[in-house]
């Protein structure tokens, strides 16, 4: 019996094989093309769906002429054809059993595709990874015509002050990157440069506050990565933007791509001229000065500085990626920027002593900067196998920066009750500035099974600036212009990094986590070549100097990520729990260490240290993150310890018989910052969406400079709401409301800050363009006030960086309907930022 059954099973195993291998394999063919502009279709998917086996059996896309060429079994199927965006056309029951030409397809746009296409891409959405959070930048109607500054101060646990430095959690000391890493593009670290940027540019911003061991350990405060808008539409496409605004702005920027099967050329070109005017007020009062017969007595000096701020910016980044096989490419770009400032600044100054009039000058300084800088980027991607997860990626970055100023500076008296003033003198400031950097960066990502990944890697930094200052003053006496002996000087600075690291990441059940360790050796090398000695030197400054140091640390940096995923795979909410542990690293710019001190005023300077040492962090983060289908709510608290941390110590110092207050950064022994933030985005209609965030946060800072206590402890926090109404005939109106809470340090009360930004647009001709009109900053109230008192004198100060600006701001977009479709194919397992798919 047994051998009976046996026989039957063998007898219908050979038919089914036999009947299976007479199928003959045919060839279907066929071409693609958009109905309403005839163009072909590329990257469109043709699935052939067998009911037999109720599944899809094979598959293909369509090349860059729309054709498509596809081996299929001879067989009857339901042939279906799709493109992102268009209407799926199918053709059902069609036998197939020779060689077909299914001929021309046409497709027809999917008005309620392109409608949901369009919600996504103008919504702000907020997506938790491992070890950061990703804001993807939708249609900010305040940022239209700005620059990426004004992007940024949009994005939560982010701030910009009006002097534009930025912070992360009210910590200055961020890491900037540019598409994950230094840039020519983000100033060498100077973040005024990231004001003279289109907004347009940014698609992401990742605000990753427990960096894995990936990341470069600077920034004790965490990483903004700044991820640009890079094109890979079909064919030739782009935009272009005009922007005109008060004060004077006026931008021209375009956004182009023309893409084929083998390569992919991209470009953005821009022009900028504005001006910036910026106004700062200061009013000092110093304690028992004594006069030329030793009375004591207080002096009073007040400064009334307007700045008129003239800019024009070229830019221009210009690449092309080239595919030499389907799983490896080269992507090379050349990055330009040319700047050329013009700035007037007229200082008016009022000397009181005992509240009497002595003294009325006014101060005229006349600056010009030409500043050229250029990158060079080249990036090599490999990926093995058919796991795309598996790959090697290579990049090369040399940049270089050269910067020429030439300020001249003439101060005349007003008033004065001296019989015999001292006459001021002409001065001229000449300073060469040429900055170079190479970055030689190497990752390998191993993937072990569906959940888990290994990944390694190199990078090396090499960084040299070198600063030519020259001071020329007149004499007085013959009208002679002769060099200062006491300010020349030339400061050569390198900072070199080399780091490994390698990381590991898996996910078991509900739990992903991600541990790494990063391995990092520091060279920082100065030498300050001046025609003072030593000691000179030292009397000058008031503390020693180190003219030629070379100081090397080497440090190990462990991370680690974990998230806990709540909400079932059936929920229709999610919900999660994260925490994270980094050891971070800041380390002193060239311009926190030259001594050499700012000219731009003779009663308030500032001044590098070159005895800075870096200052090392240890942060803890615990966040949570629930997300409906109209409303997302994350949170998180987090905890910073930092040793040699940097602080900005104010010190009244007299300077050739004058009162003068100098700014220097010094290492204050421990800074303590303990914060919690949260975040809401609620979407409840199309027509409405809102958007807030609630950053708070505590700081204790220990530590003494020139045996003055300078410890302290206080808190701080910001918050911003934004709100975005679609009006009648399809207008979006959106407002921006910031405040940032009154702080107080050891030194100094500053006055908490609001602003509130406005805006309008209108979309037209089939929604290609687009109009907007805002208004930044609606009450032209972002003033710093701030009151510093110390043993020798009390400054109250008010400056204002940038004055109420209203842009109008046209966009043009062509031929950027046709995304080229992506999916997973690998179907699981971990994406690029080790975030787990399921």
């Amino acid at each position: 019996m047994n051998k009976f059954f046996f026989g039957i099973a063998i007898a219908i195993l050979s038919f089914t094989t036999s009947h299976a291998q007479n199928k003959k394999e045919v060839t279907i063919t066929g071409k693609v093309v958009d109905k309403a502009t005839k163009q072909p279709l590329e990257y469109a998917t043709v699935a052939f769906f067998s009911k037999i086996e109720n599944k899809i059996v094979t598959g293909g896309i369509t090349d860059l002429d729309g054709n498509f060429s596809i081996p299929v079994k001879s067989g009857t199927y339901d042939v279906s054809v799709e493109f992102i965006s268009f209407t799926k056309k199918t053709f059902e029951n069609k036998e197939l059993t020779t060689d077909t030409n299914l001929g021309t397809i046409i497709l027809e746009e999917s008005a309620q595709a392109l409608d949901e296409v369009e919600i996504i891409a103008e919504r702000t959405t907020v997506e938790i990874k491992l070890d950061k959070k990703v804001y993807n930048i939708g249609k900010d109607l305040t940022t239209a015509g700005g620059t990426v500054s004004d992007a940024l101060n949009n994005v939560p646990s982010v701030s910009v002050d009006i002097e534009g430095a930025i912070s992360l959690r009210g910590n200055e000391n961020v890491r900037i990157l540019i598409n994950g890493k230094p840039s020519a593009m983000a100033g060498f670290g100077d973040t005024n440069i990231l004001s003279q940027l289109p907004a347009e540019a940014i698609e992401r911003v990742e605000v990753i506050t427990s960096p894995s061991a990936r990341y470069d350990a600077e920034g004790t405060a965490g990483i903004l990565n700044i991820i640009l808008r890079q094109k890979e539409t079909l064919g030739f496409n782009g935009s272009v933007n005009l922007t005109l605004g008060h004060p004077d702005n006026a931008g021209l920027s375009a956004n182009l791509n023309y893409r084929k099967e083998k390569y992919n050329l991209f470009a953005n070109l821009g022009w900028r001229y504005f001006d910036a005017p910026r106004t700062n007020f200061s009013d000092a009062t110093y304690f028992d000065v004594p006069d030329e017969n030793g009375f004591l007595a207080d002096e009073r000096i007040r400064e009334d500085q307007e700045v008129e701020r003239l800019n024009r910016n070229y830019n221009a980044n210009i690449g092309m990626e080239y595919f030499l096989t389907d799983k490896s490419s080269i992507t090379g770009s050349i990055f330009y920027r040319y700047g050329e400032d013009a700035d007037l600044s007229i200082n008016n100054t009022d000397r009181f002593r005992d509240n009497t009039p002595t003294e009325k000058t006014l101060r005229r300084e006349d600056q010009n900067e030409e500043d050229n800088s250029y990158q060079i980027s080249l990036n090599y991607q490999n990926q093995f196998g058919d796991d795309r997860d598996h790959k090697l990626t290579v990049d090369f970055q040399y940049e270089n920066d050269s910067e020429e100023q030439f300020t001249y500076l003439n101060e005349d008296y007003i008033f004065t009750n001296n019989a015999n003033p001292e006459p001021f003198q002409i001065e001229q400031e000449f300073t060469q500035e040429d900055q170079k950097e190479y970055l030689i960066q190497a990752d390998y990502v191993l993937p072990l099974g569906e959940n888990s990944r290994f990944e390694a890697g190199y990078r090396g930094n090499f960084e040299n600036e070198v600063t030519d200052y020259r001071l020329v003053q007149e004499d007085t006496d013959t009208g002679e212009m002769i060099i200062n002996d006491q300010y020349t000087n030339v400061f050569d600075y390198d900072e070199n990094v080399n780091a490994i690291y390698s990381q590991y990441g898996t996910k078991f059940g509900k739990f992903s986590f991600l541990l790494g360790l990063r391995l990092e050796h520091t060279q920082l090398k100065g030498k300050i070549d001046s025609r003072l000695t030593d000691q000179e030197l030292n009397d000058t400054y008031g503390f020693p100097i180190d003219t030629d140091f070379d100081n090397n640390y080497l440090g190990l940096f462990p991370t680690v990520n974990v998230i806990y995923n709540l909400s079932g795979e059936d929920s229709d909410t999610e919900e999660s729990i994260s925490a994270g542990y980094n050891r971070r690293i800041n380390r002193p710019r060239g311009w926190f260490i030259n001594p050499f001190p700012t000219r731009s005023s003779r009663t308030n300077v500032f001044q590098g240290n070159p005895n800075l040492q870096p200052a090392f962090a240890s942060a803890f983060d615990l966040g949570y993150l629930k997300r409906w289908d109209k409303l997302t709510f994350t949170t998180s608290v987090y905890y910073q310890h930092e040793t040699d941390s940097f602080d900005w110590i104010e010190e009244g110092i007299q300077v050739n018989g004058t009162n003068v207050v100098r700014t220097i950064p010094v290492n204050l022994a421990t800074n303590q910052r303990t914060g919690a933030e949260l975040g809401v985005m609620y979407n409840p209609k199309k027509w409405l969406r809102l958007n807030s965030s609630f950053n708070f946060f505590q700081f204790k800072t220990d530590g003494e400079f020139n045996n003055v206590d300078y410890s302290t402890e206080n808190n701080s926090w910001f918050a911003r709401f934004s709100s975005k109404v679609t009006l009648p005939w399809e207008i979006d109106w959106q407002t921006n409301a910031h405040y940032r809470g009154a702080r107080q340090d050891a030194q100094s009360d500053t006055d908490g800050i609001f602003s509130m930004d406005l805006a309008f647009s209108k979309e037209f001709l089939n929604n290609n363009a687009t109009i907007s009109l805002n208004v930044r900053d609606l009450l032209n109230s972002r003033k710093r006030n701030s009151l510093t008192t110390t043993e020798s004198f009390t400054r109250y100060r008010e400056s204002q960086w940038r004055q109420r600006q209203i842009n109008l701001s046209f966009i043009y977009r062509f031929n950027q309907q046709k995304q080229r479709q992506r999916g997973n194919r690998n179907g699981g397992g971990m994406n690029d930022d080790m975030e787990f798919q399921g």
